[in-house]
């Protein structure tokens, strides 16, 4: 029988044995599953600096994972190994339950760790094991981070929020038309924001790319619509994936229309300049 994955905004239409096109759920014996669950192809103990976090627990290491599978199609995704590539449908990495990546997250506190953040791919794509495993993580005394593209359905965020202590959420461009090129919906990324800021620290980072996004007005109307308290990373793209023709943005632009939102906004940061 055919199910939909209401997971994102594309409410996937599957047939017994299809995998949605995130990659990473399935119509399996007459339900969706999540098919990337404990399925791990990165793990790495960073600085939160990196996630990016500026304003949550600055200073500190947080071990970071990810799987493999994403609900967008950004052309310049530096991660496209593990969130578009090889990885999905042909998984060659390691398994670790929730109970195991728990304890690996505990094991990491003697080298200063603070948590687990859930990255590299889209997290939410499967869902059920961030909501597991940042359970656990929690019931440890430790903090959770969450690095999303906000595109998931508001059932799958109240389904995680009560184990999140910080999110930093992609806010890609403030443009309909520019999220549908890459597969999204900006008004669903707006909502998550909202509902996501009442429950957890959220920050955000629009890359700016050239030809793109990078126009002043458009940051303009993204800064008026923030919240000001919420901190802003607007960082510098450089040449990746499908989008390897175009060369890195020009610095001047990113300061630029850094110093736009700062107007607006209370804390804007730069990166990769």
């Amino acid at each position: 029988m055919k199910l939909i994955c209401k997971t994102c905004m594309h409410n996937c239409s599957l047939d017994p044995g299809q995998t949605g096109m995130c990659g990473a759920r399935k119509n399996e014996n007459g339900r969706i599953i999540c098919s990337n669950y404990g399925k791990i192809t990165a793990l790495a103990l960073d600085p939160i600096e990196k996630k990016p976090l500026k304003m949550f627990y600055p200073g500190s290491l947080i071990l970071s994972v990810g799987s493999y599978g994403c609900n967008l199609r950004c052309a310049f995704c530096q991660n496209h190994e593990i969130s578009m590539g090889s990885y999905v449908g042909s998984f060659t990495g390691s398994f670790l339950s929730p109970k195991e990546l728990a304890k690996k997250a505990e094991e990491y506190q003697k080298a200063g760790n603070i948590g687990l953040a859930f990255t590299y791919n889209e997290p939410l794509v499967g869902w059920e094991y961030v909501r597991d495993t940042a359970k656990l993580v929690k019931e440890a005394g430790m903090k959770t981070a969450l690095v999303t593209n906000g595109t998931a359905s508001m059932d799958v965020l109240e389904e995680i929020l009560p184990y999140i202590d910080a999110m930093n959420i992609d806010l890609k461009g403030f443009e309909e038309d520019y999220y549908r090129r890459l597969g999204g919906d900006l008004e669903t990324v707006k909502t998550f924001i909202q509902r996501a800021k009442k429950q957890c620290h959220v920050e955000l980072t629009t890359l700016i790319v050239p030809g793109e996004n990078d126009n002043a007005r458009l940051m303009e109307e993204q800064a008026k619509w923030m919240d000001p308290k919420i901190p802003l990373h607007v960082t510098r793209f450089f040449p990746r994936y499908h989008m390897t023709d175009r060369p890195p943005t020009d610095v001047q632009t990113v300061y630029r229309l850094a110093n736009i939102a700062a107007k607006y906004v209370e804390h804007v940061f730069v990166g990769n300049c």
